[in-house]
């Protein structure tokens, strides 16, 4: 079935229809085209309600809670679901609307082209039609006026009054008129053969091609919405799969939320070290001499200043400020501090001086490498420039190393007035505490939420939020942190021969090639123990059961590896 067979008469309808087609594809391109907007604007809304929500600096800290963080983990796969919404706007664009676009516009050439060609053969075989209702009419008049002619002659020949002349004329007449009739006569013969086969050629052949080719045209459009709408479902499908992703993300944030551990954190980060106030003893006044007077006073003064920061003191509740909005401290060591919170300080601060100490060696470094090559190369610099700058960084590394060194003592101070506050029953639990904290959250902590006297090699490989030193790794352990430390203590050296309990096991999923201090290398499939998790800064702790001691451990990408922990 062909427009050109069947709609032979219907020029008009078939160029109106071609025109709505058209238009219609351009309607389904403006409706892609505002989606597309819709998209980016949620896309943009997306963007912007997480960055709102982020955490700020001050709350930094509060996201040491699983339900602070799996809500951290929410925003992030949010943040992924914008992404995808503004890559389904980009392929919309680039594929559906750019394709509408091009494709709209050659359908109107092709549309013009072809009505263009059929009015012009309508309108050659309308001037045939005209030319041949003239010779039809031409050769009407000259019949008639034959007729007559003839006429005049038989009436001519017929009177006798007339002279020989006068016939003749109406002879002549009569023969010129029936000439003329005969011309015209021809004349309209051949337009109407003419006109016959124009108007079959135009019908059969030359109207028809161009329907016909109006009919591709349609379906051309037909064809293309077609595959626009596709287009456009693909685009949506295409990103669902990582939508899926992201949603299943959100609900394993969900699954991440502990409440029990956020509980023991909360122990762990507002905990004084403080022991709860004895019993007050009875004063009995008619006993009372001047030794007694003084021990009681003394007893007395003891067990305020005991409470002093505490929760509740003897006779009425206090406030606490500073840390956290609880503890303040205006000394150097931290000795005005509870002590949980005082070795947490130090803690923090000796991480914070050795990452010093690392980003200073390296631009120490840095500087040494320059002043060979300009001592190897006058033309690249002059090295005596370099001096300055080598002994200002030998300065200021010397000063941190004495920082260091000051501040270490002041936690070994703290450690062991700690320990004098327990017995040997205690420490036993102590160090029971800690193995079994370390088997539980893999934190160096003991039953009261108070961290054992690691080394300060410890420090960074058991940072974590609720120790209080941040969540970075930025020196791994054996890059200077407490491999060479001169102050460790026995306790010190029971922890460190205390192996950490694994949590887990991974499996690499790519090689890894152990390029700083601290990591491990790996080989794509190899099993590991997993003994300490990710505490935000892209490193796992994982142990190898290998080596001279039967061990070995170090830290590897999270991201190369793949975790299985146990329940």
């Amino acid at each position: 079935m062909s427009w050109g067979t069947e709609l032979w008469d219907q020029y008009d309808n078939l160029a109106l229809h071609t025109q709505k087609g058209i238009d219609f594809l351009d309607k389904y391109g403006n409706f892609v085209r505002d989606r597309c907007a819709i998209e980016l604007e949620y896309a943009s809304k997306l963007r912007r309600l997480v960055k709102n929500y982020q955490p700020k600096k001050k709350e930094e800290e509060d996201y040491e809670y699983t339900s602070w963080q799996a809500f951290r983990n929410v925003l992030k796969e949010i943040g992924d679901l914008a992404g995808q919404r503004e890559i389904v706007a980009e392929t919309l664009q680039a594929k559906v609307i750019h394709g509408i676009s091009l494709l709209s516009k050659n359908l109107r050439d092709d549309r013009k082209k072809s009505l263009t060609e059929g009015a012009q053969l309508t309108h050659t075989l309308t001037n045939q039609i005209a030319a041949l209702e003239r010779a039809k009419r031409n050769y009407d008049k000259s019949y008639r006026d034959a007729e007559k002619s003839i006429e005049n002659y038989q009436k001519a020949d017929a009177d006798l009054n007339l002279s020989r002349a006068d016939v003749e004329k109406h002879k002549h007449n009569m023969t010129m008129k029936c000439q003329q009739s005969d011309d015209s006569k021809n004349e309209y013969a051949n337009q109407l053969q003419k006109s016959n086969k124009l108007q079959q050629t135009h019908y059969e052949t030359s109207l028809p091609e161009v329907f016909n080719r109006l009919q591709e045209i349609d379906e051309k459009r037909t064809k293309g919405l077609k595959e626009f709408i596709k287009s456009a479902a693909d685009a949506e499908s295409s990103v669902a799969p990582i939508i899926a992703r992201c949603l299943e993300g959100i609900v394993k944030a969900s699954e991440s939320i502990d409440e029990k551990e956020d509980s023991l954190k909360v122990i762990e980060r507002y905990k004084s070290g403080f022991t709860p106030p004895t019993d007050i003893p009875f004063e009995d006044l008619s006993k009372v001499d001047a030794e007694s007077s003084n021990y009681s006073s003394q007893n007395n003064l003891g067990i305020n200043n005991m409470t002093q920061k505490g929760t509740m003191g003897a006779t009425k509740l206090k406030k606490r400020v500073g840390i956290f909005g609880i503890f303040g401290s205006n000394k150097e060591d931290f000795s005005d501090l509870p002590p949980n919170q005082r070795r947490k300080k130090l803690m923090a601060k000796i991480q914070e001086i050795q990452q010093k100490i690392t980003q200073e060696t390296a631009a120490y470094d840095g500087l040494v490498k320059m002043k060979g090559v300009y001592e190897a190369n006058t033309m690249l610099g002059d090295p005596t420039t370099v001096d300055a700058q080598l002994n200002e960084s030998g300065s200021r590394l010397e000063k941190l190393k004495s920082e260091l060194k000051k501040f270490k003592m002041y936690l070994d101070a703290a450690n062991n007035a700690q320990m004098m506050q327990h017995s040997p029953q205690q420490h036993r639990n102590m160090y029971n505490g800690q193995r079994s904290s370390r088997h539980s959250n893999g934190s160096g902590e003991n039953e009261d939420g108070e961290d054992n006297p690691d080394d300060a090699g410890s420090l960074s490989s058991s940072a974590s939020p609720e120790s209080g030193l941040g969540t970075s790794h930025t020196s791994l352990p054996g890059s200077g942190q407490g491999s060479a430390n001169d102050n460790t203590h026995p306790e010190d050296m029971y922890y460190e021969a205390e192996l950490l309990q694994p949590l887990g096991t991974c499996k690499a999923l790519y090689p890894f090639d152990a390029t700083s201090e601290g990591s491990i290398p790996m080989a794509e499939g190899e099993e590991l123990q997993v003994i300490e998790l990710d505490q935000g800064d892209g490193w796992t702790r994982v142990r190898r059961m290998c080596g001279a001691s039967g061990w070995e451990e170090g830290f590897v990408p999270t991201s190369y590896i793949e975790s299985t922990l146990y329940a």
